[in-house]
């Protein structure tokens, strides 16, 4: 067993397919629908949770990785979280320049400012 399977619970493939590219598009399209429905940005904790709830258990259920492995849950839920927080701004950037194009201007991907 690599240093890599002991903290994360699976092999780099699974992490890179599973964790990263799969959940990782969940957690871009649930940041994006909270954002959407005008939720507050604290939302984005408690799914982030629950998205890296459903990791590990697909990890497990699919590859046989480690279930209860805490140090793997809390690093697949901070790239999860990062994924809400990302497409949650973008999301609302997009919103207040484009409804309220007399209030507010985009400046960049992750900013906007009052005309």
């Amino acid at each position: 067993m690599s240093s890599f399977e002991a903290v994360m619970g699976t092999t780099p493939g699974v992490t890179l397919g599973i964790t990263l590219i799969f959940m990782g598009a969940c957690a871009f399209l649930t940041g994006q629908a909270l954002a959407a429905t005008w939720r507050p940005i604290w939302h984005v904790f408690p799914y982030a949770l629950l998205l890296g709830c459903g990791d590990r258990f697909l990890v497990y259920a699919l590859f046989d990785g480690r279930l209860f492995l805490l140090s793997g849950y809390l690093i697949d839920s901070i790239w999860l979280l990062a994924m809400l927080l990302f497409a949650f701004r973008v999301t609302r950037v997009r919103q207040m320049s484009t409804q309220y194009p007399w209030l507010y201007e985009r400046v960049g991907l992750m900013g906007w400012r009052e005309r």
